[in-house]
C-alpha cells in the first residue's frame, strides 16, 4: 500500500475551494479525498467539477455508472470505482453480482442486458484502442441515440482521466467506499 503523494487540504478551506465543495457534495457530507487533493489547485478542481457528467443526462444513472465502473475498473482505478459503487449503486440498483462483474477481464453477458453488453464492449473498446469499431458502433447506435453516443464517449474518457489522476497522487480509499472485489 502506497501512501498519497499529495495530502489532502484540510479545513478550513479557502472561500473559493469551500464553494467548490458546496457545489459537488451533499449537505452534510464532507468533501472527498481527491476533490480535497485537487484543491491544492483550486483551478484545475473547479474545471474538474465544471466538466463533471453527474448531471441528469441523455443517458440514465445506470447506464452513466455501468460505463463509469466499467472504465475505472479497467483503469485499475479502485479508489474512483469505490467511490461510485458507494454513492450511486442504491439508485443505479447493481447486483453484487453486478458490481463484481464489472471487473471481470471479460463481462458475463448473461447478467446484461443488450444496452448494457454494448456499453460495457464500448468501455473496453476505448481503453483497449481509443476508437470504437464499425460494428460496435452498429449495437450501440441500435441502442442509443447521437447525444447518448456523444455523451458515452465523453464519459468514458472523462473517468480515464479521472483515473490517471488518482491512481498518479495515489489517493487514499474512502472508509466507506468498498474495494475491488477478490
Amino acid at each position: 500500500m502506497h501512501s498519497p503523494r499529495i495530502q489532502p487540504v484540510q479545513p478550513p478551506y479557502a472561500a473559493d475551494v469551500q464553494a467548490a465543495f458546496e457545489r459537488v457534495m451533499p449537505p452534510g457530507v464532507p468533501p472527498l479525498k481527491l476533490f480535497r487533493s485537487l484543491a491544492h489547485n483550486p483551478r484545475v478542481l473547479q474545471r474538474l467539477i465544471a466538466g463533471g457528467l453527474l448531471d441528469r443526462g441523455s443517458i440514465s444513472l445506470r447506464e452513466r455508472e455501468l460505463l463509469i465502473l466499467r472504465t475505472t475498473a479497467r483503469c485499475g482505478a479502485e479508489y474512483e470505482w469505490g467511490v461510485h459503487v458507494a454513492a450511486f449503486n442504491g439508485k443505479a440498483g447493481f447486483s453484487s453480482e453486478q458490481i463484481a462483474d464489472t471487473c471481470a477481464v471479460t463481462p458475463d453477458a448473461q447478467l446484461w442486458s443488450p444496452a448494457e453488453q454494448a456499453l460495457l464492449a464500448l468501455a473496453d473498446s476505448l481503453h483497449a484502442s481509443s476508437t470504437v469499431d464499425d460494428g460496435l458502433w452498429q449495437r450501440l447506435s441500435a441502442q442509443f441515440g447521437q447525444d447518448q453516443l456523444i455523451e458515452c464517449l465523453l464519459l468514458v474518457g472523462f473517468y480515464h482521466a479521472v483515473s490517471f489522476v488518482v491512481n498518479g497522487l495515489r489517493v487514499e480509499h474512502e472508509a466507506d467506499a468498498p474495494r475491488f472485489p477478490g
